[in-house]
């Protein structure tokens, strides 16, 4: 993977986020692919169940949010990227999160993993 392809699967992330149905998830996750919501969340494997997930997490197509990201590190198949997504108008929740994706060669997710952050949340003290 190259930043520009990695770009690119954002970009396709949240069009098919923006886009009812979920019919564009197959062309950006592996059959086999495995999604974790949080860093201590249990993966939803597979792309039946990512489907199902990414169904019931959504409000519909007329969903209203603003997403921007930036890619902080891309390592062989490994990415890294900063993204914020801000939903309604006005703003009525937003989120800053890390995603760390591993791609396979056809530069389909092999897995996708977020650490989100809603402001005022602290990370805990070790």
């Amino acid at each position: 993977m190259d930043r520009n392809r990695v770009a690119a699967w954002i970009a396709a992330y949240e069009q098919a986020w923006r886009t009812p149905g979920t019919a564009a998830l197959g062309t950006m996750f592996t059959s086999d692919a495995s999604y974790r919501q949080g860093p201590y969340r249990e993966p939803v494997v597979g792309l039946p169940a990512i489907t199902r997930m990414w169904d019931s997490e959504r409000d519909g197509p007329d969903e209203v949010f603003e997403m921007t990201s930036e890619i902080v590190a891309v390592d062989g198949d490994t990415a890294v990227a900063r993204v914020r997504v801000r939903y309604g108008d006005p703003v009525h929740q937003e989120w800053s999160d890390l995603w760390i994706m591993r791609f396979a060669e056809d530069g389909r997710c092999l897995s996708f993993e977020e650490w989100p952050f809603a402001p005022g949340e602290q990370a805990a003290a070790g």
